[in-house]
């Protein structure tokens, strides 16, 4: 069955903050993921690590997806942080830094010896240059591995390659696309980047226009003042609305039985504009029924 959920922000949250995972259980945010990983000083990451499964476990997340950002299985502190999240009531696992498909293989593995229960899924970062030319690759182990979701990370893309991360984002556009092309022929989740610029809601709005014109899920956030942006963008809209029910209509109507295209509102309606139609309808009476 499809997972109708909405999907439309995913928040990075410290693990080691009390004061920020506590916050999480009330912020209006569709995931919550708990970072391990860039936002843990090295000093504190066991001390986080047991914090999160703490957190986890006490649970009061409510409809929120509790994701967990690990560290690489190539540090430290991966392997250790995959034995204890093992048993935090979590949706996913988020690993960082992956290359090829080799990777997802080796991490769906360590999950299946540390004792995840099955339906703990498998989401990675794909902000490497390796990853970015390994997309397809990397998504094709859909169909063997635990993977279910791809995240941007732009940042360290723009680090290891000096491409700019400029307004449009103009040098992200090919792997934006690929990256959705990849998600959708593996129907895996997938996640833009993070706007940096937190008091910048106009740029962080153009970036999520842009991400759901090109089909993404949602986009990462990484400070609750951006949650209400991403989440109207990445709902649908009244006029949308209006279409969609519209188009729904009139392929229902019995006058229409058998029809393989209608003209809707002056423009022509196919079996599969209804089909997505339904899907968006879906969407908004999963939003709504969040309250």
């Amino acid at each position: 069955m499809t997972d109708t959920r909405p999907l439309r922000s995913a928040l990075y949250m410290p693990a080691s903050n009390a004061r920020a995972l506590a916050k999480a259980r009330s912020l209006d945010c569709d995931a919550v993921v708990l970072d391990l990983e860039d936002a843990v000083a090295p000093d504190h990451k066991t001390q986080a690590r047991v914090a999160l499964v703490a957190e986890a476990q006490a649970g009061g997340f409510g409809h929120r997806r509790l994701i967990a950002r690990c560290n690489g299985l190539d540090g430290p502190w991966g392997h250790d942080d995959l034995a204890a999240l093992a048993a935090a009531p979590l949706e996913a696992v988020l690993a960082p830094k992956v290359a090829d498909a080799a990777d997802i293989v080796t991490l769906s593995a360590a999950m299946d010896r540390a004792g995840f229960a099955n339906d703990v899924r498998l989401w990675v970062m794909i902000e490497t240059p390796r990853a970015a030319l390994a997309l397809e690759r990397i998504a094709d182990c859909a169909a063997t591995t635990r993977l279910a979701g791809l995240v941007l990370g732009l940042n360290d893309l723009a680090k290891d390659t000096g491409m700019a991360q400029a307004p449009g984002r103009a040098a992200f556009v090919p792997l934006l696309a690929q990256a959705v092309l990849a998600a959708r022929a593996n129907g895996l989740i997938v996640l833009d980047g993070v706007c940096n610029a937190i008091d910048d809601l106009a740029l962080l709005e153009a970036e999520c226009t842009q991400a759901r014109a090109f089909g993404f899920d949602g986009k990462t956030l990484i400070h609750p003042a951006q949650l209400p942006v991403a989440n109207r963008v990445f709902a649908p809209g009244e006029a949308e609305l209006a279409e969609a029910e519209a188009i729904v209509a009139a392929f229902a109507d019995p006058a229409n039985a058998g029809q393989g295209a209608l003209r809707v509102n002056g423009k022509m309606a196919e079996l599969l504009h209804r089909d997505m139609a339904e899907r968006l309808l879906a969407k908004a009476r999963a939003i709504a029924a969040r309250g």
